[in-house]
């Protein structure tokens, strides 16, 4: 349905895309994966048609229709909610309208034409759902969060995340044949993660997204793209297999590589070493071409990952933190309302709940930052506690750079460890001096989680310490956290991060908060049994079991691929033998025919006629020989 041909695009003096091809069929769920910068928003606005290629082609079937959403600048204002979202059914609208326009036409004076054009409206209405679009803009927008007392409320009224999620919103209603989503989930929690999930599985056209949420990507593609060095490798399967397939894909480019250097190498010290003999000129010229044809194999650069570990905790007790009869609320709004909780050593709790539920104030009540309006906040004995506000970043002090801002708050035995710590997070070199102001999202909540390493705490209290972060770093800080020998409290919209971490859950709404033990799966058929499907639709079964057979597919094909790869792998080993040992026979004879010609060259051979004889039979016989061998050499050659 859409096709790129040698497309390619600069940035100033930066490759982005170099001669891609590459195309996307109907009904595809593709995940584009690659480092930050190598180019996944620009190709999907590529695709959407906001920016053009600076070569090649960009060509879509007839008919295709285009949704594309942006990480951010969408904003609306003028309507409400529900009139907004109302208003992306536009040709249903104009439908609806032209058949209301008729209805007044036929109550008076009516033409034949105008029965039957009311009568083809009336079916086009009703195939399309025209019936029923209010009630599924209603289920869209509670689906994405909100409230049936949003639907009134104006636009501007919402903040940028739920302005997203407006335009979330408009695009599934469209239903385009194409819908290009940059990272979607960014401002969605859970509940909304899910049914987006579910939504997009049974979507009947062609999704293509990016996404720094793993789950979200194992559940919804069955294709990645990885993009570096401004090219496009597919990997069949959803992010997990992609993980394994590239593991695999550089482990062989590696060896490939590595007998391509050899190869290089025996060639070029053939040419050194026979670059000026004249005998040997057309096998010089003949190893120069090959050189020139050879195709370089380039190796991914080894991804930069967070790599670090926290500090070993102080001892504390048993118990430690606990809410007794916790209230808090805001003028009227009461956001919490006798909530009794006790933290356990050890634990490893996760806050979920839809936005706006109350997970940041009970963060907020659990750190001391606020004191409830009710009850009260117990301390353990001993607690030494960290807080990684949801608005961490936004604490940076803007005027000072990286190393000025981290050593301001650090003990002094910590100064000679500081930029071994910020080397661990990526700031290495010159970076250290960058100003806090021009960091981007991900480095500014980098640098705020490398500020929870100077003081050892045996309570870190984390509120969204994933956002901004890229797969491979939230995957790091997941191995890190699971190597932390205290307590961890903490909120997370990343499924899969909840789900390794999480020993306990607590579900925070309508004032409450209801305790449930295991991780967000485990809450999850919790919640199913007790008859509440609001946090996701039964699917979590039937996705592992249909993930099974195209696993066994998977492993099957890379076992063919594999067994395919070792063929060739042999067949070249035996052709590069028998080059060496032919090139060696040729150098002999080379070397034999030069010592003969040097012979008949010398008058007095021709006075004996059968020395002559003899000399000149042999001369033929190393001719024809060395033509047979030059003959073998140029097709080993070829096929090499």
């Amino acid at each position: 349905m859409l096709q790129l041909r040698g497309v390619n695009k600069f940035f100033a003096d930066r490759q982005i895309f170099n001669a891609i091809d590459w195309h996307v069929r109907p009904q595809d769920r593709i995940g584009l994966c690659g480092d930050n910068g190598a180019g996944k928003s620009t190709l999907l606005k590529l695709l959407a048609g906001r920016v053009e290629a600076d070569s090649g082609q960009v060509q879509s079937a007839k008919g295709t229709t285009f949704g594309y959403l942006p990480q951010d600048g969408l904003e609306y204002k003028g309507r409400s909610l529900f009139s907004e979202v109302h208003s992306a059914l536009e040709e249903l609208l104009a439908i609806q309208a032209e058949l209301g326009e008729l209805e007044t036409k036929l109550a008076a004076d009516h033409t034949p034409a105008d029965l039957d054009r009311y009568a083809e409206l009336q079916t086009l209405f009703e195939d399309r759902g025209g019936y029923s679009m209010e009630a599924e803009v209603g289920k869209v927008l509670a689906g994405l969060g909100f409230s049936p007392q949003d639907f009134d409320r104006p636009c501007e009224e919402f903040s940028g995340g739920w302005q997203m999620r407006i335009a979330l919103a408009r695009l599934l209603l469209q239903r385009p044949t194409l819908l290009l989503l940059d990272e979607p989930t960014n401002h969605l929690d859970l509940p909304a993660r899910d049914w987006l999930e579910d939504y997009l599985c049974h979507y009947p056209y062609a999704v293509v997204l990016v996404s720094h949420d793993r789950f979200f990507l194992d559940q919804v593609v069955g294709r990645i793209v990885e993009i570096w060095n401004g090219k496009l490798t597919e990997y069949p399967g959803n992010y997990s297999r992609y993980l394994t397939a590239r593991d695999e894909r550089v482990r062989a480019l590696r060896e490939a590589k590595r007998q391509q250097d050899e190869e290089i190498e025996r060639i070029e010290a053939f040419i050194t070493r026979f670059r000026y003999q004249a005998n040997k000129a057309s096998l010089v010229q003949s190893r120069v071409k090959q050189l020139e044809k050879i195709e370089r194999i380039n190796l991914p650069p080894e991804r930069k990952r967070i790599a670090f570990s926290f500090p070993p905790p102080p001892k504390g007790g048993r118990i430690a933190l606990e809410l007794k009869n916790a209230g808090q609320k805001y003028g009227d709004l009461q956001v919490l309302d006798a909530v009794d909780l006790v933290v356990e050593q050890g634990e490893r709790i996760a806050l979920v709940g839809p936005n706006g539920a109350g997970k940041s104030t009970l963060m907020r009540l659990l750190a001391g930052v606020e004191a409830p309006s009710s009850g009260e906040r117990i301390a353990g004995h001993n607690l030494a506690q960290a807080y990684f506000a949801q608005d961490q970043a936004a604490e940076l002090n803007p005027q000072r750079d990286v190393l000025s801002e981290i050593s301001a708050d650090a003990p002094y035995e910590m100064v000679p460890k500081l930029r071994n710590i910020l080397g661990s997070f990526l700031f290495s070199g010159d970076e250290v001096e960058k100003p806090v102001r021009v960091l981007s999202g991900g480095e500014r909540n980098r640098l705020a989680l490398a500020k929870l390493l100077l003081r050892p705490a045996n309570l870190l209290l984390l509120d969204e310490p994933t956002n901004h972060l890229d797969l491979q770093s939230k995957q790091v800080l997941l191995d890190a956290l699971k190597g932390y020998k205290g307590t961890i409290v903490f909120v997370s919209h990343d499924r899969y991060f909840v789900d390794q971490l999480a020993s306990r859950v607590l579900e925070v709404g309508a004032g409450k908060v209801e305790s449930y033990f295991g991780n967000y799966e485990d809450f999850l058929r919790a919640k199913q049994k007790q008859g509440d499907l609001s946090h996701s639709s039964q699917r979590v079964e039937q996705s592992v079991n249909e993930a099974t057979p195209r696993i066994s597919e998977s492993k099957e094909q890379r076992r063919q691929s594999h067994a395919e790869r070792k063929q060739q792998q042999r067949q070249q080993q035996r052709r590069a033998r028998e080059l060496a040992q032919l090139e060696a026979e040729i150098e002999a004879q080379e070397k034999e025919l030069a010592e003969l010609e040097q012979l008949m060259a010398d008058p007095q051979l021709y006075q004996d006629q059968e020395k002559w004889h003899n000399a000149s039979q042999s001369h033929r016989q190393l001719k024809d020989s060395l033509e047979k061998a030059y003959l073998r050499w140029e097709t080993l050659q070829e096929t090499s």
